[in-house]
This record gives C-alpha cells, sequence and structure tokens, in this order.
C-alpha cells in the first residue's frame, strides 16, 4: 500500500485545494489530509474542518491540528523538528509521498522521509488563493466550493404582508444578479398540506425547519448574493396571526435562527390581489403584518430597509437600488 499526506490551514478549503486532495489520491492508495487551525485565525477551525470532510473524497483520511505551533522556519529554532514531530504524531505509518502546492513540500518530505510531489506550483491549472477569495469572495466565486458558499454569500430577505411583491421581487431580483432566490416554504405548506385550515403550533415548526433546510441548499447553488422569499421573522407573524397569539417556542426558534445579512420590509401600499391563496384583503390586516415585521426585526436587532411605492415596478426599482448600494 502507497500513502500519502498532505496540510493546510484551507481557510477556506477552495477548489484549488480540492484539485490538489484529488491528484493526490489518485497517486497512492491511501490519502492523509492533515487540517491546520488556530485560535488566532479569522475562520473558525472545526468549521474549516467540517468543510472540508464535506468536499474530498469519502476515502481522504482526515485528520486535524487545532493548536498553537510555529508558523515559518523564523518562528522557532526548532521548527523543522516540531514539524517532524507533528507529522509522526498525526501519521505513524511510512509516507510514500507528501503533497502539496508550496515549495515547503521538499523540506517536509525530507524530514518525514518521503518523496515531494508539488501540484500546481504556480496557480496555473487554478489560479486562486485562500487569501484571495477572504478579500474578494464575489470576485473568485467559481472556486468556492458549495459548502463554504453560505460563509461569504451575502442573503437579503423580502418580508411584509400579502401581495406587496416579496416573491416577485425576491425571483426577479435574483434574475437581474444571476444567482437563486430562496422560495417561501410556507405559501407550498398551506396550499398543499394546511389547505387554509386547521393550523397548530406544529404546523408553524414544520414551515420553520423546512424552509430553512430548503435555504441551506439553494445557497450552496447560488451565486454570491442570495434573495430570500420570508423567513421565520415572517412566519412567526403568520403564526400569530393564525392561531390568534404567539408561539410558546417562538424563543426557541429565534435561538437557533440565522437571519439574513438585510432585510427589504414591504409595505401594504399597493393593491390586493386574490390569487387564490391569500387571507387577508383588508387594509388594517395588512398594516398589522407590517407593523408586526417592522416591530420584530427591531426587536432583534437585525437590518433592514422599508420598500415602498404603489407599482411592482417602482418597488423592484427600489429594491434594486437598495441593494446595490448595500
Amino acid at each position: 500500500m502507497t500513502r500519502g499526506f498532505l496540510l493546510g490551514k484551507f481557510m477556506p478549503v477552495h477548489q484549488g485545494h480540492l484539485f490538489l486532495c484529488d491528484v493526490s489520491a489518485t497517486l497512492v492508495d491511501e490519502l492523509t489530509v492533515l487540517v491546520c487551525t488556530r485560535d488566532c485565525e479569522p475562520i473558525d477551525g472545526t468549521l474549516r474542518l467540517g468543510w472540508v470532510r464535506d468536499s474530498v473524497r469519502a476515502n481522504v483520511r482526515l485528520r486535524h491540528l487545532d493548536r498553537d505551533v510555529p508558523q515559518e522556519p523564523a518562528d522557532h529554532p526548532d521548527f523543522w523538528r516540531i514539524w517532524a514531530d507533528i507529522v509522526r504524531e498525526f501519521h505513524p505509518e511510512p509516507i510514500d509521498t507528501v503533497f502539496g502546492s508550496e515549495d515547503y513540500v521538499v523540506r517536509l518530505a525530507q524530514v518525514a522521509g518521503a518523496a515531494p510531489f508539488i501540484v500546481d506550483l504556480g496557480r496555473e491549472a487554478l489560479p486562486v488563493s485562500a487569501t484571495a477569495i477572504r478579500d474578494d469572495p464575489r470576485g473568485n466565486w467559481g472556486y468556492v466550493p458549495p459548502v463554504v458558499r453560505p460563509y461569504f454569500q451575502k442573503r437579503v430577505c423580502l418580508l411584509g404582508p400579502e401581495s406587496t411583491g416579496k416573491s416577485t421581487g425576491a425571483t426577479m431580483l435574483a434574475q437581474v444578479h444571476d444567482t437563486l432566490s430562496i422560495p417561501e416554504y410556507g405559501r407550498t405548506y398551506d396550499a398543499v398540506i394546511r389547505i387554509g385550515e386547521g393550523w397548530t403550533e406544529a404546523d408553524f415548526v414544520a414551515i420553520a425547519r423546512g424552509h430553512a433546510g430548503i435555504r441551506q441548499e439553494v445557497c450552496k447553488r447560488a451565486g454570491w448574493i442570495v434573495f430570500e422569499d420570508t423567513d421565520l421573522i415572517q412566519t412567526l407573524v403568520w403564526a400569530e396571526y393564525l392561531l390568534g397569539a404567539p408561539l410558546s417556542c417562538e424563543a426557541d426558534l429565534l435561538a437557533g435562527f440565522v437571519p439574513a445579512d438585510l432585510y427589504l420590509l414591504l409595505s401594504p401600499d399597493v393593491a390586493w390581489i386574490d390569487d387564490g391563496t391569500r387571507y387577508a384583503p383588508d387594509a388594517a390586516t395588512r398594516s398589522w403584518f407590517f407593523e408586526q415585521c417592522h416591530a420584530l426585526l427591531t426587536r432583534e436587532g437585525l437590518p433592514f430597509e422599508v420598500v415602498t411605492g404603489s407599482s411592482y415596478d417602482d418597488r423592484l426599482r427600489a429594491m434594486q437600488g437598495i441593494v446595490s448600494s448595500a
């Protein structure tokens, strides 16, 4: 059996790293990848380990070094001895090849008693680095793996009363920005499962969890920005409206809630249109929905902008202006 070894910070893991791992895995029978993290680094080490685990081949063996150790030979007179000990600690078996995309691999292979193999040293095959992604995720989006995308993504959520342009706005904004929109799961749940009657607290918990699951998977496939048609904030307002009181589990749902980066709160100053699934055409209820969303956003300290306008075209232009300047 031939064994390979490589290490990195993976801050974040990107397509260049995955190219390195795939090349390495094809050249040995068993590949070990050591994810090296320190508490002082800008991206959490456990998160990075999960990203690598979810991105590499199933037969890659992962190890995690999570402690403060010298990063450069100038940091410590025994730098290479320290790293030789680390390699033996995490890979006690003999190593045939040490892989990497930096020239330090030659010396690391020497202290590990292995042959070096350097992949894409000049970044000609995949011109990207972790630093470039951290500095400009939008400009390097094509090199960001799906599992990492939500970390760098900007999410804009549209809230407000019925028939104010949330679904249409999210879809059209996504088209403008060549990305995806996250549909409102509660609307599907009502149309197919509840069909307008018999609401219980369990229904709204199911909607909140279902919407979050859909959002997670859409975000992995979307561009640097993603537009969301409602979220938990809207679900909580609907629950209070349909049940006559706030959910008893509201605090628990909010505790695990991942809010959007920006909320667009649409006012009810456009005509209500009956599409067959809507509940509240009267002005008083529409105003109540708006005020409840406003109050929740304010209470939770979430960033939002109010969108007004008597036509959907005006609203779309206003939303695009807000997004462009955000």
